[in-house]
């Protein structure tokens, strides 16, 4: 990609909210370069991208957004490029736009680390669930992620306290590979107490974000980023959660882009496990174990094994010999 390109690239991920499939359908029509100057001279025939592009039109610190990523050696994955994991962002099109306007597959990803996006998508799971998680969750969810590294299966999640943090980090103190998904820009670090954590990422597997620099988090976009969770991943499991999360969100996002969904069920009387008893009612995999996880994304006949069962009395009990035992 040359350096024009690029640059029309970084000013069109700043000019509208994201996701904005007018924008995508101009840049498909044109190209990011036309795309790019049609917007600066307000040259569009579109009203609607007209207003969704008038209060950035203006704004263009693509260099500038370029300059910071390539001090923090990060790159600029577009449609365009090898790394792009066309597979996994085409469910979107089987996905209803109007029953879920944000069905859309992101502009451009900026990604900050080693793991490349492409092969990232090709077997990985994601690991979800609230920030006020237990004692409990946090186990649970170290000790899944810890087991997916040892299958080779990469750990997706948003970086998020409580339950995202601890599988990543348990990941990381696996040598594995992890994914954080960002609702902010690659260089804002959010959680802040996450800051380290975020570097440790960037450094042994990839940050991404479908935001340009310095974009700080709102609600909307963490609603946004749910699906780019649920798209990376062969599946979601829900490690805790409440009634209405934001786990919930991305397991709905899951389901919606045909992706497995599985849940662990936790303690009835713990309202951190309220949300994952719902999925499991609904129909979502029980998940006990990292092979349980396995078995959802991996490859035909992947299967986990049985689970051995504790040595009781009746074991080395002929069929006579139990049917006296029983009467």
């Amino acid at each position: 990609m040359d350096d024009q390109t690029r640059r029309a690239w970084a000013y069109l991920s700043r000019v509208a909210e994201p996701p904005n499939p007018r924008l995508a359908d101009l840049i498909v029509s044109f190209g990011a370069v036309e795309a790019a100057d049609r917007i600066r001279r307000r040259a569009l025939t579109d009203p609607r991208l007209a207003r969704a592009t008038e209060a950035r039109f203006d704004i263009d610190s693509a260099e500038k957004d370029l300059e910071l990523l390539d001090r923090m050696d990060g790159r600029l994955v577009t449609a365009e490029d090898d790394e792009w994991p066309r597979l996994a962002f085409g469910s979107f099109r089987g996905v209803d736009s109007k029953q879920r306007p944000q069905a859309h597959p992101p502009l451009v990803l900026w990604a900050v680390g080693p793991a490349r996006l492409c092969d990232v998508a090709e077997r990985a799971a994601s690991i979800v669930g609230t920030r006020a998680a237990t004692g409990y969750g946090e186990h649970v969810a170290a000790d899944l992620a810890a087991g997916l590294v040892e299958r080779y299966v990469t750990v997706v999640s948003g970086a998020a306290y409580g339950i995202d943090g601890a599988a990543h980090r348990a990941a990381l103190a696996a040598e594995g590979e992890t994914v954080a998904v960002m609702a902010a820009g690659v260089d804002v670090p959010y959680p802040s107490g996450h800051s380290a954590l975020l570097h440790r990422i960037a450094r042994h597997g990839v940050v991404v974000s479908e935001y340009p620099p310095g974009t700080r988090p709102t609600r909307r976009q963490f609603l946004a980023r749910n699906r780019l969770v649920a798209a990376l991943s062969g599946a979601t499991v829900v490690v805790e959660a409440g009634a209405r999360s934001g786990a919930a969100n991305t397991a709905a996002w899951a389901h919606a882009l045909g992706r497995q969904v599985g849940a662990v069920p936790g303690p009835v009387t713990s309202s951190s496990s309220v949300g994952c008893h719902v999925l499991i009612s609904a129909g979502a995999s029980v998940v006990t174990r990292a092979a349980d996880i396995v078995e959802l994304v991996g490859r035909v006949g992947e299967l986990a094994p049985d689970l051995v069962r504790p040595v009781s009395v009746v074991d080395d009990l002929t069929d006579v010999e139990l049917a006296v035992y029983e009467a």
